[in-house]
């Protein structure tokens, strides 16, 4: 297993959309990030720095998961009851599509109304609304822009 592994099988999943952040973080999303989505799972893209895979194991899971070899609280998250593996061989493949599934399943269950509703939607309608969103954003930015651009020349 790797990051390339983890990377296809959570994208088969419904509803699970990808960023790069932090650097080399693969990051996992139940529903696009621009739309409320919310991070279930993370990847390391980066060798020999950290744990290489963390996700969501819910306080059901949390202390369980952390009795096993190789299995520590994810940094930054465990708070959110999040583990992380520290190699490949932690747990099994079996073991791992069950518990990135539920990871998944988790938080898309607690996703907000409209979130929930934007995924009823078909591909084609999803894909309008997004785009109709990021013009509208930016737009924003640019009436931002231009106020401070203003408020700038009236200072001089």
């Amino acid at each position: 297993m790797d990051a390339e592994w983890v990377r296809q099988y959570l994208l088969g999943l419904p509803h699970v959309t990808e960023t790069v952040q932090w650097g080399g973080a693969l990051v996992f999303w139940t529903a696009e990030k621009e739309v409320g989505g919310k991070m279930f799972a993370l990847a390391n893209l980066e060798r020999g720095e950290g744990p290489v895979l963390s996700f969501a194991a819910g306080p059901e899971l949390y202390d369980e998961l952390l009795e096993m070899d190789g299995v520590i609280p994810a940094p930054y998250l465990a708070r959110a009851h999040w583990v992380a593996l520290e190699h490949w061989r932690a747990l099994s493949k079996a073991d791992l599509q069950l518990l990135l599934a539920a990871a998944r399943e988790r938080v898309f269950q607690k996703l907000p109304a409209h979130t929930r509703a934007f995924l009823a939607l078909s591909p084609s309608e999803r894909k309008k609304l997004l785009a109709a969103k990021k013009t509208v954003a930016k737009k924003k930015v640019a009436g931002r822009a231009a106020a401070v651009s203003k408020t700038k020349k009236k200072r001089k």
